[in-house]
């Protein structure tokens, strides 16, 4: 099959388009001819091997283990390992593999789910790996209820765009954060405010937020809680910066520190990829509450162009890979 692959660490240089082995499955596995799949932030951390905890995580120390790349999928199911039962070959399902810019990918039955109908595959395929964290940070560590003022930080990322339209199916008064190009596109999808942060600075407004979360930002905690009420919860998802051991993440370790001594409650968390709560993205997506974000795609074999332009900070939502 076809796949792009790497052998080290490094830029989107290292990638190469190859003829390699089909993945075998485990029992507990799926096999899914690959139809699209999304690029993300975290493809290119995985690719860069940055920050350096995340070899530690299981992804390699000096070279990766999985050559391929990519996590976020959609396709039709190939075949499924004996202990499966979700799952026959022929359905249509999305979800989360181990190396999804290839023409096939295995996954493990927990982490995928049926697509749901009213979506391309280049759509089903851009909602696993960002719809769960903005659902999770929002319903589960935000504790997002009807009629709060929410703030979304990134709202035009992957990951924003779906915590827009998220809270505002959990009743939420929101507004979002980005710059002047996406201003439209981040209205569209339901904010009720939007700040342009080239032209205008969230933190220094009289509007204080009952939940702010924050997606890749770099605003310090002290900015943050002066944008907070008094018992407003600060969710932080992600981090960019920091250097390469960090990465970011010195934000958030200082959040969870500070939070038991303040009135305030300052978090983090690890999204979690589960079946169930990509069913409950597939019920909200049918239900026309939550629509998928694509800038643009790419074939597979323009994956390093693809991972550049994410880099770069231009894209409104998603980027797809069509395979």
């Amino acid at each position: 099959m076809k796949a792009i692959v790497r052998d080290t660490y490094g830029s989107s240089d290292v990638l190469e388009l190859r003829e390699i082995d089909k993945p075998e499955i485990a029992d507990d596995e799926v096999l899914v001819r690959v139809h699209a799949a999304g690029v993300d932030r975290g493809v290119w951390h995985i690719m860069t091997g940055l920050p350096y905890p995340i070899r530690l995580a299981g992804y390699g120390l000096r070279a990766p283990k999985n050559p391929v790349i990519g996590s976020d999928v959609a396709g039709v199911v190939e075949a499924v390992g004996k202990d499966v039962s979700r799952f026959q070959p022929g359905d249509e399902v999305f979800g989360i593999g181990k190396g999804s810019y290839a023409e096939y990918v295995c996954a493990r039955e927990d982490k995928l789910a049926h697509k749901p109908a009213n979506l391309t595959f280049e759509q089903a395929a851009v909602v696993a790996i960002s719809g769960l964290p903005a659902l999770q940070g929002l319903r589960d560590h935000g504790k997002v209820r009807p009629g709060q003022e929410v703030l979304v930080i990134g709202a035009s990322g992957g990951v924003g765009t779906y915590a827009v339209q998220v809270a505002k199916v959990y009743g939420a008064h929101v507004t979002g954060v980005c710059s002047t190009t996406k201003v439209d596109m981040v209205r569209s999808i339901g904010a009720d405010h939007v700040i342009d942060y080239t032209q205008e600075d969230f933190a220094e407004g009289d509007q204080r937020y009952d939940l702010i979360l924050d997606i890749g930002g770099n605003s310090s905690l002290s900015r943050l809680r002066r944008t907070l009420t008094p018992e407003g919860t600060l969710v932080i998802t992600g981090g960019e910066g920091g250097g390469r051991w960090l990465g970011g993440t010195d934000r958030q370790i200082r959040a969870l520190v500070l939070s038991p001594f303040v009135g305030q409650k300052l978090g983090t968390f690890v999204s979690s990829e589960n079946h169930e709560d990509m069913i409950i993205l597939k019920e909200l997506i049918e239900s026309g509450k939550v629509t998928p974000v694509i800038d643009r795609t790419y074939p597979l074999s323009q994956v390093p162009e693809a991972i550049r332009y994410l880099e770069e900070g231009h894209a409104q939502g998603k980027v797809v890979i069509t395979v």
